[in-house]
């Protein structure tokens, strides 16, 4: 038995969510999300409550409950607060700067780095060394968030580059004579 999959999720006020076959639309204060469950659960929406229930015990079924109660509760959480990655950025001379809707970063390369924000995601750089992106799809949030640091990861003898805020570097030690 799924202990997630048990777990009703509750819509808060100003969220709405509506059902058409085996996909549920949620809408909230900052958008509309959707999500296409597989024909492995049945969902039901009563009093700003909805549930997800497996048809049949199969593995796959059990598996895609839970994930499927989870996927709605990360729409709902979407739609309501949004969700966000903090970046910070390290090293001598590393820094950022939104111009629009492109985000310079200069690395330590013979260049900046321009990098195109997708739609459904806001860049915002508050300091030179903070970079915080928010959306309201989790994946798209991780996945920019992902590519930003991919141009320059922490390296682990100085510690530069792009890391997640509180994020821990392990540090070695350096060539000796």
């Amino acid at each position: 038995m799924s202990r997630i999959g048990k777990k009703p999720v509750e819509l808060p006020k100003g969220v709405s969510a509506s059902l058409s076959g085996q996909t549920i639309e949620v809408k909230g204060p900052k958008g509309t999300r959707t999500f296409g469950a597989t024909d492995d659960v049945t969902i039901t929406i009563e009093d700003n409550v909805v549930t997800v229930t497996p048809r049949g015990m199969s593995k796959r079924a059990r598996s895609q409950w839970g994930m499927t109660r989870n996927q709605i509760e990360n729409l709902v959480t979407g739609v309501t607060t949004g969700f966000k990655k903090e970046l910070e950025i390290q090293g001598v001379g590393y820094r950022a700067a939104m111009a629009g809707n492109i985000l310079k970063l200069s690395l330590g390369y013979s260049h900046d780095v321009n990098f195109e924000v997708p739609d459904g995601v806001t860049v915002t750089a508050p300091k030179q060394t903070e970079i915080v992106v928010e959306g309201i799809d989790q994946q798209v949030v991780g996945q920019v968030a992902a590519n930003i640091r991919e141009w320059r990861k922490p390296e682990p003898y100085k510690g530069k580059g792009i890391r997640y805020k509180g994020e821990f570097v392990f540090r070695k030690e350096g060539k000796k004579k």
